[in-house]
This record gives structure tokens, C-alpha cells and sequence, in this order.
């Protein structure tokens, strides 16, 4: 069976294509990720859409189920809708089997989820809506200090004397950032101190949800590694049970979890003798 999962972010739009099989395997077909800008969301998202399933080798009438999840429900093509805990766990699960949490940091927000072997969310906490600890926040900060999103966990890692940010609200902590640069703060240091603030706010969120051993960081800020040291870092300080771990395809968790969903109520309905709605194909 090919099942399909469109995670509709804030900042952008994540589809995955999965097989899986009868006696249970799973495979990821395709991963695409597109960043939405200015643009059209839904454009966006059947551009992504027709570019995983070129990826996938597979024509739209071979995908069985269509899942969304995120700010998905309003794509027309959708068979069903997962929300967005639930899609993470179960991707974040795929990825990396050993989980028994994730910590999903979005543009907006993050969320650290705690769940079983078999992806039951079992507990959850997130931030307040104070965004000083979102993607969209480091994304500002980066566009003021003039380097590019890729270049933050290179730069991060580099500095040797991080400046604490402890402004928890993000107009403050980005008055703290412009006061830094008028003192002569070197960017990487700006940059080291932002993730240790970020990251310890993560550590208290994953710890209070009651995680414990492995939690791995979906979202896209998964993939900057200045973050996941300074997340490491905080863990060992801290003396955290936990051990924290990403994957290349981190960004893609919660598109992969909303496919696999996908193939499971997919078969619970066959299994029920429904027929799946013509949006399937």
C-alpha cells in the first residue's frame, strides 16, 4: 500500500510518500520540503505534492490514502486529516525506533511529546505563545546579524564565549541581540548564547513532560546543529535522563507519521468493508 502525508507548516510545507506492506514494513518512498515564503500555501502544497510523487515513482492514483496534518486540513485532495502530536510521534518513532519522545520545534512554537513503543502519545508540553523559542524567531535574528539560516549551527558551534540571551519574550530577546551588537559581540557568540537559552527552555519542556532515555528533535530546526549541541551540552549539565539524537529526515517526521496513520486507517477500513472516499486517488 501507498500512502501519502502533507505536514502543512507555518513556514513550510513537508510531504512524505511511505509502502507499507502486509505483514508490516514500512519503507519512505519520498521526502519533499518546501520553505512557503510569500507564496500561495496550497500551490505549494501541490507543487510539493507532484515533485514526492515524481520522487516516489508513483502516479496520484496509486496512493491509497492522503493524510494531513498540521494547517493541512484545508488541502482538497485529502483523505484524512492526524493532528499534529500524534503524526510526530509516529514519524519520530519510524526514524528513530529507540524514541520514546520527540521535541518538535516548529516555526511558531515547539513541543516536547512523550510517548510508547508503539507511538501512543503518553504526555505533552509546549511553549507559552511567546515565540523566542520558534524558528521564526531565529530566523529574524539571523536576517538582522546578515547570515543565511544554514550558516547558524556553523557559526554557533565556533563560538567560545556565549552571551547569555535571557529574555524569554522575543521582542525583548531581540533588543538583547541589538545591544550585543552594539557592544562588539562577536555574531558566533550571539548565536551560542541563543541556543543555550533555547535549548535549555527545550530541556525543561521534554523533562516535565516526563520523557526519559531517547527523545529525538523533529521540525525543522532539527537539522541546525548549533541547536542540537547546544541541546547535548544542556542535557549533560543538567544531569537530564535523556539522551538527545536528530536523523537527516527529522523535518519530514511529522509528513511521514501522517502517512503511516494514513496506512493504518487505511486498512481498519477495509477491514470494516468501507470504502475510502474518491479523494484517496
Amino acid at each position: 500500500m501507498i500512502t501519502a502525508g502533507i505536514d502543512v507548516g507555518s513556514a513550510a510545507v513537508k510531504v512524505a510518500v511511505v509502502e507499507t506492506g502486509d505483514e508490516g514494513g514500512e519503507r519512505l518512498l519520498a521526502g519533499v520540503s518546501e520553505r512557503v515564503r510569500r507564496r500561495d500555501a496550497m500551490a505549494v502544497v501541490h507543487a510539493v505534492y507532484e515533485a514526492a510523487l515524481d520522487q516516489a515513482a508513483a502516479a496520484p492514483g496509486d496512493v491509497t490514502y492522503v493524510a494531513t496534518t498540521g494547517e493541512g486540513e484545508a488541502v482538497p485532495f485529502r483523505t484524512g486529516h492526524f493532528y499534529g502530536m500524534t503524526t510526530h510521534a509516529r514519524g519520530g518513532l519510524f526514524l528513530e525506533p529507540a524514541a520514546r519522545g520527540i521535541i518538535d520545534i516548529g516555526a511558531l512554537h515547539a513541543r516536547a511529546v512523550r510517548m510508547d513503543e508503539r507511538a501512543r502519545v503518553l504526555g505533552y508540553r509546549m511553549t507559552s505563545q511567546c515565540a523566542s523559542g520558534s524558528g521564526q524567531f531565529l530566523e529574524n535574528i539571523a536576517r538582522y546579524l546578515g547570515v543565511t539560516l544554514e550558516e547558524i549551527g556553523r557559526l554557533s558551534k565556533t563560538g567560545d564565549q556565549p552571551e547569555a540571551c535571557s529574555s524569554i519574550c522575543a521582542v525583548l530577546a531581540e533588543t538583547d541581540v541589538i545591544n550585543m551588537v552594539s557592544r562588539g559581540i562577536a555574531i558566533p557568540n550571539i548565536l551560542r548564547g541563543i541556543h543555550q537559552s533555547m535549548a535549555g527552555r527545550y530541556l525543561k519542556l521534554v523533562v516535565s513532560a516526563g520523557v526519559r532515555d531517547v527523545v529525538l528533535t523533529t521540525g525543522g530546526l532539527a537539522a541546525d546543529e548549533g541547536l542540537m549541541a547546544a541541546l547535548t551540552e544542556a542535557a549533560v549539565e543538567q544531569k537530564a535522563p535523556v539522551e538527545v539524537r536528530s536523523h537527516p529526515q527529522s523535518a519530514l517526521a511529522g509528513a511521514i507519521g501522517a502517512a503511516l496513520w494514513g496506512a493504518f486507517r487505511a486498512r481498519r477500513l477495509a477491514g470494516l468493508g468501507r470504502g475510502l472516499p474518491a479523494s484517496a486517488a
